[in-house]
């Protein structure tokens, strides 16, 4: 580069270039980066995958809202604010934010003990609840925390989700038997609940919700491409208006307000948004945990990239803004993402584009869904969450590794009996205890040479593997620290009392040490000064730089002194060969071996 030239995106300042703050900005906001490169040949796919995914939000849109307690609008003012929000922060040309299964069950959860029937305050609470959640994210973001959701392991996420779609489906008998259930997330109330109201079930609401679930059924096994839900909704909505069923007493949605949301602060205390706190924690972590890894399938199926916690600002700001319009907290839907992509979706103009549709349907179409039965929409939601059912991974978890299995199960029982926030809350808790107990008690083994070689193996796996009386090596498969430092005090001690004649020497192999804390540095200290009292010989070998380093910080280095670091466990084996025959390691490397095969 010349002199005086200016890279891209830096400033001179007295000849000397600085970080600019348009490289930063751009990074913060995507779209002013992509927006000015679009590409003309690009908008026919976007085209189409807008409206294509707008067809299929707007009945799951209302459903779900219904699910969460709220309005059919609440869904659809969640459909349209957030896309363009995410277009503007997020990196995923294909992801389709919006309302979802979960996240309206536990906006339920969550909302429904606090707004006491009152709808005005449920409306409230629950775009609060967004706005908080929404801040969370986008906090975890900028503070370069989406580390953080890793503590959601898999089989915890797959036993709750499990749980969840039962939840969510039995949730929705109310809307296809026409009776008053109570809204509570622990299933057994709810079933008990029906079980005492089967002489109050409305017969034309059945017929109705079973007619839509069939419909939908048939058209995704029939007619995979085509916008079922949509088709479902419109053919209940026409055939309750034509046969007149809201009159027999077949539930429909009402009158949907046609406007457009104007953007306010929800009207809710301090009190009560710290009674949400809970809440919005779950849905921050779990909702996340869903978008990141959706996000990330079709970033590496269509071969760009995607930075976590500039998904966590994308997907936070998207959620504040469902919250400040009227709606409740968005996360990443699997199926919209999915038809997203399959329709041809190439940037987030896709997104935009939906949201648009949802616009038109709800300035335009508004009054013509007064009619639509809500057995129809539940049937849409108890379709979209059968999928979530994974015995396929049950099973697998079973045959691969039983703890899993059981975290998976504790995740899907406690769901199902203790409600969605405790139950997840009881599930990550075993989840965390099961890997400190893991980490608490790591993999060692006592090698041997195998014959022939100078490669040395676990003797309980390789029997041919050959040692010495009195020499011993060891491998430690984790770093040392505070959990398991006892753990090795103890492997330690057990390798003396089973070694025949007294040990001499210990060879410790730490390929495997990556760390040592300040209690492992201690329990070093101790074996050195213990050893070196009673003669026996401590060699290490293999060890890793940034442990060679902590040793070398703390004078147990020095205190060993060179010749006992070794490369390879063979060369350590020498050392220790030589020191047991009395002939010191550093007056002779190749001194015989004392029976070990080169």
């Amino acid at each position: 580069m010349t002199d005086g030239a200016q890279k891209d995106g830096e400033a001179v300042d007295g000849g000397r270039p600085r970080p600019g703050w348009g490289r930063r900005i751009v990074k913060l906001v995507p779209v002013l980066s992509w927006l000015p490169r679009y590409q003309r040949q690009d908008l026919r796919g976007d085209l189409i995958a807008g409206l294509t995914v707008g067809a299929m939000i707007i009945p799951q849109a209302m459903a779900y809202a219904l699910l969460a307690g709220l309005p059919p609008q609440a869904g659809l003012y969640a459909s349209m604010v957030p896309l363009v929000v995410y277009a503007i922060f997020g990196q995923s040309r294909q992801l389709g934010v919006g309302p979802t299964a979960i996240s309206s069950l536990l906006a339920l959860d969550g909302v429904a003990p606090l707004a006491g029937g009152d709808p005005t305050r449920y409306a409230a609470l629950a775009a609060m609840l967004a706005v908080m959640v929404g801040l969370m994210r986008v906090g975890l973001g900028l503070a370069r925390l989406g580390f953080l959701v890793n503590f959601l392991s898999g089989p915890v996420i797959s036993g709750f989700t499990s749980a969840a779609a039962l939840v969510i489906a039995a949730s929705q008998l109310k809307h296809v038997f026409g009776v008053t259930l109570t809204d509570s997330p622990k299933i057994h109330y709810v079933i008990g609940d029906l079980a005492g109201e089967l002489d109050g079930v409305h017969g034309g609401t059945v017929a109705v919700g079973l007619c839509g679930l069939a419909a939908l059924v048939v058209l995704h096994r029939l007619r995979p491409g085509w916008p079922a839900a949509l088709i479902a909704v419109v053919a209940a909505t026409v055939a309750v208006a034509v046969l007149d069923l809201d009159a027999a007493g077949v539930a429909v949605v009402g009158n949907i307000p046609r406007s457009v949301p104007v953007p306010s602060w929800p009207s809710v205390g301090w009190d009560e948004s710290r009674a949400l706190l809970p809440a919005a924690l779950a849905i921050t972590v779990l909702g996340f945990v869903e978008s990141i890894a959706i996000a990330k399938v079709f970033a590496r199926r269509l071969g760009y990239s995607i930075r976590p916690n500039q998904e966590l600002i994308a997907v936070g700001a998207a959620t504040v803004s469902a919250g400040l319009v009227g709606g409740y907290p968005v996360s990443g839907s699997f199926s919209r993402t999915a038809v997203n992509a399959e329709a041809g979706a190439r940037t987030m103009l896709a997104g935009v584009i939906t949201a648009l549709v949802v616009l038109v349907a709800v300035v335009g179409a508004a009054p013509l869904l007064r009619t639509l039965p809500k057995a129809v929409l539940a049937g849409v939601v108890v379709s979209a969450v059968a999928g979530l059912v994974d015995v396929a991974e049950a099973r697998r978890l079973w045959s691969v590794r039983r703890s899993d299995f059981a975290v998976l199960a504790l995740a899907f029982a406690g769901t199902l009996t203790l409600g969605v926030e405790l139950g997840l809350a009881v599930s990550v808790a075993a989840s965390l205890v099961l890997v400190v107990r893991q980490a608490s008690s790591p993999h060692t083994a006592v090698l041997g040479c195998l014959p022939g070689t100078t490669v040395y193996r676990n003797v309980e796996r390789f029997p041919e593997a050959r040692t010495r009386p009195g020499l011993v090596v060891l491998r430690f498969d984790a770093p040392i620290f505070f959990v398991n430092v006892e753990f090795f005090r103890d492997r330690i001690r057990k390798v003396e009392r089973t070694t025949p004649g007294g040990l001499r020497a210990l060879v410790l192999d730490a390929s495997a040490i990556n760390d040592v804390d300040a209690s492992g540095v201690a329990a070093l200290s101790d074996l050195v000064d213990d050893y070196a009292a009673r003669g026996i010989h401590l060699q290490l070998a293999q060890v890793k730089g940034p442990v060679l380093d902590m040793l070398r910080r703390c004078g147990l280095y020095d205190r060993l002194g060179p010749d006992r670091f070794s490369f390879t466990d063979h060369e350590g084996v020498r050392q220790a060969t030589a020191a047991i025959e009395h002939t010191g390691p550093g007056v002779d490397r190749h001194a015989g071996t004392g029976g070990w095969v080169d």
